[in-house]
């Protein structure tokens, strides 16, 4: 029913309104959807930013970081200055520069200079480092004025002009000469000393002047060689020292002590042997006075023998009377070689570099015995050459030597694990302990025989024979010595003569080193042969381990090498070996051929 009356035409007007009502809600509808979509964007845009800006500060700081090193490397590379870059100085320092107090940058281990990252072109195109060998001068000089260095002077330094100590206000002061290493407060500083000739200090005797180089280098260009007649004026007991320092070897503090040397000396006196051989180094004796060198060398057992061994080149050479006597800074592992020359067990900084110096120039020259090892393969088709070593300390075959061997492979495969001699030692103590419960060499008798001197010797049942040249043994153990309970002759590393002892094992070779028990001593002898007769068996030669087949070991004497004796402080084991000395039985004395019968094997 239709209604009638002013409502006639309502039916016809309702969908315009409503198409209007529909139309206003789709408009409003498609500005919702665009506001939201350009919030989306919004939060697209920034959370990108979020994301991107980090990045690319952080790729800004990275590409900033590597040329900034690219161009402190390629100062490096081009500087007569040793330079050397550290995050955090060990003492208060200033720039040598621009003055200010400075916790990082770079250092010359040479001359001392410290400066920061923004003055170091300009302190390398400022100051000169320590001039190795004298340039353009004039004739054959015999002095040079003092070298001066403002700043950064040693702790507890004093000043030579009114004795009171310097570097101790909290600035750039006070000067030090880099060849003498005097000190001198800025106000007592005068005109004499700035003129006056360096004497080179307390180590004089021990340092290489750079106008004696250039001395030399002008006789070498007219072949001349009495560089007797060119020693350093005042020098009556002139000694120069070569310190040879292997950077890789114990507790890897070759480094840090190749800075301080260079301090100390001439810098053409100190070589990183992990980038120059021994051979090529001791060439430098050439430049100096027959029978006055003394070289140092830093490292383990085995950077020793190296050293030896390039020595024994040079009496091939026909240098024999360039050939240095030799010192040691034990930085090794065992360093029984070091203990056995009085220069300790090892060292881990607790003594300057000025006293070890001082050591050096107040130490006494002895031989010490060196001998072939000659190892030839068993087999009638046998060509290969036989295997020859040299021997310093000691050649041993069975549980020590298969310990080495073990630690030399898994050394090999993470070398960078055995930075540390507390790390080495735990290794060893953990392969020593594994053999006592295996005992992979027991009845070693049956499988070797053993002659001293052309005698054979019947062997007791044993896994372990040790062939001693020095005292030392397994890391400061006196292994011929025993327990000194016994009246046996110390043995001694310059008589020609080797010692001969056995083991019965791992936990044996453990009880001798806490001196709970004695080795099984077989004899001395000039002479030592071994004949292994069957399986494979450890064998090592001064710490260089190897597996080794059937064969025959013979070791002779072969030169003798000039080393230096410390005569410091002695350990708890030579007070006890040293009771031994005033035996008054003739057949135990050393120099004669010693066989110990089968009644004292027990031990």
């Amino acid at each position: 029913m239709v209604p009638k009356g002013p409502f006639r035409g309502s039916p016809r007007r309702l969908p315009e309104r409503c198409e209007g009502l529909g139309r206003g809600g789709a408009g409003m509808e498609g500005s919702g959807d665009a506001s939201r979509a350009v919030a989306d964007w919004r939060l697209a845009v920034w959370t990108l930013c979020s994301v991107l800006l980090p990045v690319l500060i952080t790729a800004w700081c990275s590409f900033q970081r590597s040329r900034r090193q690219l161009l402190i490397r390629d100062i490096f590379r081009k500087s007569k200055h040793d330079w050397h870059y550290t995050d955090l100085f060990g003492q208060p320092s200033y720039c040598c520069v621009c003055a200010q107090h400075i916790l990082r940058g770079a250092f010359c281990s040479c001359c001392g200079l410290r400066v920061s990252e923004r003055c170091l072109k300009k302190a390398d195109q400022r100051f000169l480092c320590k001039e190795i060998m004298m340039r353009g001068t004039a004739g054959a000089p015999s002095s040079m004025p003092h070298h001066w260095i403002r700043g950064n002077v040693p702790l507890c330094s004093c000043c030579v002009v009114c004795k009171q100590q310097c570097g101790t206000q909290p600035k750039l002061c006070d000067y030090r000469c880099v060849w003498c290493q005097y000190t001198v407060h800025d106000e007592c500083m005068v005109d004499y000393l700035r003129t006056e000739d360096c004497t080179f200090g307390e180590f004089k005797d021990l340092i290489i002047p750079p106008y004696y180089l250039s001395a030399i280098n002008q006789m070498r260009k007219e072949k001349r060689t009495s560089y007797e007649k060119v020693v350093p004026y005042g020098r009556k007991h002139w000694m120069p020292v070569m310190v040879l320092a292997n950077t890789r070897s114990g507790n890897n503090m070759g480094e840090t002590l190749l800075g301080e040397f260079k301090m100390l000396l001439n810098p053409v006196q100190v070589f990183d042997l992990s980038k120059i051989g021994p051979a090529k180094a001791l060439q430098l004796c050439t430049w100096l006075p027959c029978n006055t060198v003394r070289v140092l060398v830093c490292g383990g057992d085995g950077t020793v023998g190296w050293v030896l061994d390039a020595i024994d080149e040079m009496k091939i050479k026909g240098q024999e009377r360039y050939i240095p006597q030799v010192a040691i800074l034990p930085l090794g592992t065992g360093n029984d070689l070091s203990n056995t020359l009085g220069w300790g067990a090892g060292y881990a900084g607790e003594a300057p570099v000025e006293q070890i110096l001082r050591n050096v120039m107040e130490a006494d020259g002895i031989k010490l015995d060196r001998w072939k090892v000659q190892v030839t393969n068993k087999g009638y088709y046998n060509l290969r050459k036989p295997k020859v070593f040299t021997m310093n300390n000691y050649f041993s075959v069975g549980p020590d030597a298969l310990m080495a061997l073990n630690f030399h492979a898994h050394r090999e495969k993470t070398p960078s694990l055995f930075s540390s001699r507390i790390i080495n030692k735990a290794v060893y103590f953990f392969y020593g302990t594994k053999d006592c419960l295996v005992q992979e060499c027991k009845d070693l008798n049956k499988k070797v025989e053993l002659e001293l001197d052309g005698e054979r010797i019947e062997l007791p049942n044993l896994e372990g024979i040790i062939v001693l040249n020095i005292g030392y043994w397994g890391g400061g153990c006196r292994l011929w010595e025993g327990m000194g309970d016994e009246p046996y002759p110390l043995a001694r590393h310059d008589d020609g003569l080797l010692e001969v002892v056995g083991v019965h094992g791992s936990f044996h070779c453990a009880q001798i080193q806490v001196k709970l028990a004695n080795p099984v001593r077989l004899g001395q002898a000039h002479t030592v042969r071994l004949i292994l007769k069957s399986s494979k068996m450890p064998m090592q030669v001064d710490g260089e381990p190897w597996a080794q087949g059937p064969c025959t070991v013979t070791i002779t004497h072969k030169t003798h090498a000039l080393m230096l004796y410390h005569s410091g402080e002695q350990t708890d084991d030579d007070d006890a070996s040293s009771l031994s000395e005033g035996t008054e039985d003739p057949s135990l004395q050393k120099g004669c051929r010693q066989t110990l019968p089968v009644h004292l094997w027990a031990m």
